[in-house]
């Protein structure tokens, strides 16, 4: 590959992704939940009292396909379901404070592995990727979808 030549993102990083989604599985299961549970954990953590229909839509998940994950981290005292005072017909979400240790927990044995892995950086690479990587995981989709600028 040539000096000016680079692999698209997505083929640098979906192997990596893969494989760190792979690393996740162990601790995931020694704290009895899924890798959807996980991402429902956190996603309720940074809002909480979302809605099903706003949690799917901040997942990517279509809010039919979260309902056995919802019931699952329920029945373990995870999350809870009300009734939304505004709306009957919908239910606010809620991580609990067990669900947030358990989130906590599963985060702390993920990052430890993810430490071991940017170990391999020289500490300045380190900081410089997980600060592009933040970047760049916290941009609108839309964004990352409208494609190049016309005439480019």
């Amino acid at each position: 590959m040539k000096d000016h030549e680079r692999r698209d993102l997505a083929a640098m990083l979906q192997p990596l992704v893969r494989a760190l989604i792979e690393a996740e599985l162990p601790a995931l299961a020694r704290h009895g939940v899924t890798m959807w549970g996980y991402v429902v954990l956190n996603a309720l953590h940074d809002a909480p009292e979302s809605t099903q229909a706003a949690l799917a839509d901040k997942i990517g998940a279509d809010k039919t396909r979260i309902i056995a994950t919802l019931n699952d981290l329920q029945a373990a005292g995870l999350i809870t379901r009300e009734l939304d005072p505004a709306d009957r017909r919908a239910r606010l979400l809620s991580i609990t404070t067990a669900g947030n240790r358990v989130r906590r927990r599963v985060q702390s044995d993920i990052q430890r592995n993810e430490e071991r892995l940017l170990a391999e950086l020289p500490a300045a690479d380190r900081r410089a990727f997980l600060r592009a990587a933040h970047l760049l995981s916290s941009l609108p989709a839309a964004q990352i979808l409208a494609g190049p600028p016309a005439g480019s």
